[in-house]
C-alpha cells in the first residue's frame, strides 16, 4: 500500500538544515554527500545507497518552499536545468512566486496540504509520496493526519540551532519504531505514524 513519507537526514540534536538553512553541515560526513555514492565499493551500506532504493518506489514528491530554494539555488538550476534530480512529479508548497526548473514537472502550491497530497497520491498511483521537508511542511501533513512514516538518517553532527526536524509535539504513543540500523556514519531509524 502506498505511503505518505518523511524520509531525511537529521543531526543529533534534531536539525535538518543550519540556521542559514543550508545542507552544507550533511556533505562533511563521510556518505553523506551524492559524490560519495559507491566510493567505499559496497562495503558499507550509506543513506545514499538506501536513498537510491527508496526512490525505486517513489511516485511523488512534495517540498518546502525554502527547501526548495535551497536545491536550485546549490544546484544552479536556473541556469543548469538538467541538474534537477527528480523524475517524479514534484509540489513546491510556497506563498511567494517562485522561479521554475526549466523543463521540469513542478506544481505550485499554497493552502491545504490535504488538495496537494490528493493531487500527490492521484500522480503516483501504487507507489510512495516523498515529503523532503522542511519540517513544518511535514508537520502540516501530520496535522491533516496524511503522514504514514517517518525515516530520518541520524548524522554524527551538532549543530546547536537551526530548522527544526518536526517542529510539533507527537509523543511515543503516535509513533511505532519498524527499523534501526547503522549505516556508516549514520544511524538510520523509521517510525510508523499511528492516526
Amino acid at each position: 500500500m502506498a505511503k505518505t513519507v518523511y524520509n531525511t537526514a537529521t543531526t543529533v540534536d534534531g536539525f535538518i538544515a543550519d540556521p542559514d538553512n543550508s545542507l552544507e553541515w550533511l556533505f562533511t560526513v563521510p556518505g553523506g554527500h551524492p559524490d560519495d555514492a559507491g566510493a567505499d565499493g559496497g562495503a558499507v551500506e550509506t543513506p545514499l545507497d538506501e536513498m537510491d532504493e527508496f526512490m525505486k518506489g517513489v511516485g511523488a514528491i512534495c517540498m518546502g518552499s525554502t527547501t526548495y530554494e535551497w536545491i536550485v539555488q546549490y544546484e544552479g538550476l536556473l541556469d543548469h536545468p538538467e541538474k534537477w534530480g527528480y523524475e517524479q512529479p514534484c509540489w513546491v508548497l510556497t506563498s511567494r512566486d517562485l522561479p521554475a526548473v526549466r523543463g521540469a514537472d513542478i506544481t505550485f502550491a499554497s493552502g491545504d496540504v490535504r488538495e496537494v497530497h490528493a493531487a500527490m497520491a492521484a500522480a503516483a498511483g501504487d507507489k510512495d509520496r516523498w515529503l523532503i521537508g522542511g519540517g513544518e511542511l511535514v508537520g502540516q501533513f501530520f496535522d491533516a493526519g496524511l503522514l504514514d512514516e517517518v525515516r530520518v538518517s541520524l548524522a554524527p553532527v551538532f549543530l546547536g540551532a537551526g530548522a527544526p526536524l518536526l517542529p510539533r509535539r507527537i509523543l511515543s504513543d503516535r509513533l511505532e519504531l519498524i527499523e534501526a540500523k547503522p549505516s556508516g556514519q549514520f544511524a538510520t531509524l523509521a517510525y510508523r505514524v499511528k492516526n
